[in-house]
């Protein structure tokens, strides 16, 4: 969808366009969910819900169309990070029922080292490593600080290293 049309779509919705709501809730919907799965893992679709109807809520409070997508990313962040908190484990993961490296499901293998991380690493990981934001703009979508994002970053890619070649 192009972009003329999209910022279209948020003001009509922003005026009370159900319809444009409902259109651009869909267009979003997708983008919202890939944000969200690698965070929240299991409760990725749940924070895909509460992101959407966050989004729905805070609607008129964007003041620029045009960067919907960017306040989307970081509302979808944001809610996965608490929807991944609360469902969070209160014993520490056991790594050594990590799959072997040569295991053929490689997908599955990646899946089973991201739960062993905390929401927050999941966080960073996604915006940095999938989404290939800078560590200025990952901290401004997360709300903490650029230093933060950094530690936060080496430690998660430190603890998925070793739960990889464990």
């Amino acid at each position: 969808m192009s972009d003329e049309r999209t910022a279209r779509l948020v003001r009509a919705a922003q005026n009370g366009d159900t319809l444009a709501m409902n259109d651009l809730l869909d267009e979003l919907c997708p983008y919202v969910e890939r944000i969200c799965a690698p965070i929240a893992l299991q409760q990725g679709e749940d924070a895909a819900q509460e992101a959407l109807t966050a989004i729905f809520r805070g609607l008129r409070s964007l003041k620029e169309p045009a960067a919907i997508y960017g306040w989307a990313r970081t509302v979808a962040a944001r809610e996965a990070v608490r929807i991944a908190r609360r469902g969070a484990r209160s014993e520490p993961a056991d790594l050594s029922e990590l799959p072997a490296r040569g295991d053929p499901q490689l997908a599955t293998d990646v899946h089973d080292v991201l739960t062993r991380l905390t929401p927050e690493h999941r966080a960073v990981l996604v915006l940095r490593d999938l989404e290939g934001m800078d560590e200025q703009t990952a901290a401004a979508q997360l709300g903490i600080q650029a230093g933060t994002v950094k530690s936060r970053l080496h430690r998660a890619r430190e603890k998925f290293r070793k739960a990889w070649s464990a």
